[in-house]
């Protein structure tokens, strides 16, 4: 028994084929976006940070707030092309976690009370790119046309 429903559905995939990569695109020019406010925040009062840090008992605090501030730079330029973007999300992924469970866990979910939804998001958004990539509209989907590999 067929079910019309699913044609429908599959009719409509097929037509929107041409559209799968635009939410990959989207998904690294937001992320790109929002790790860079963050990144230039850190380089621009580095010892306020590492102050920061070392309240919060985050280890080698010094070490640790330029592994963040650095991985959020290169995660922004970087995600912007769309070159290494597999490569860089796991970090980026580390540098939200932290996040998630020194900052934003003990206020709940909610964004506007600093809650962990926002990072959440990005994790989400950064495992999604892990899993697919940075597709066609990157530089890197740009090197896979012009030498024929795939991903």
């Amino acid at each position: 028994m067929k079910c019309k429903m699913l044609g429908v559905c599959d009719t409509i995939s097929e037509k929107l084929k041409f559209t799968r990569d635009i939410p990959l695109l989207l998904m690294r020019l937001v992320l790109a976006y929002g790790f860079w406010g963050p990144a230039m925040m850190k380089w621009n009062n580095m010892d306020g940070i590492i102050k920061w840090f070392t309240g919060m008992g985050i280890p080698f605090p010094t070490v640790n707030a330029y592994l963040s501030a650095g991985t959020e730079v290169a995660g922004s330029v970087l995600l912007l092309f769309g070159i290494a973007t597999r490569m860089i999300t796991i970090p980026l992924m580390v540098v939200m976690l932290v996040a998630i469970f020194t900052v934003h866990i003990h206020h709940g979910f909610e964004a506007g009370a600093n809650g962990f939804e926002i990072p959440l998001y990005y994790l989400i958004m950064l495992i999604t790119l892990l899993v697919y990539g940075p597709g066609r509209f990157s530089i890197e989907g740009l090197l896979r046309k012009l030498t024929g590999n795939k991903a």
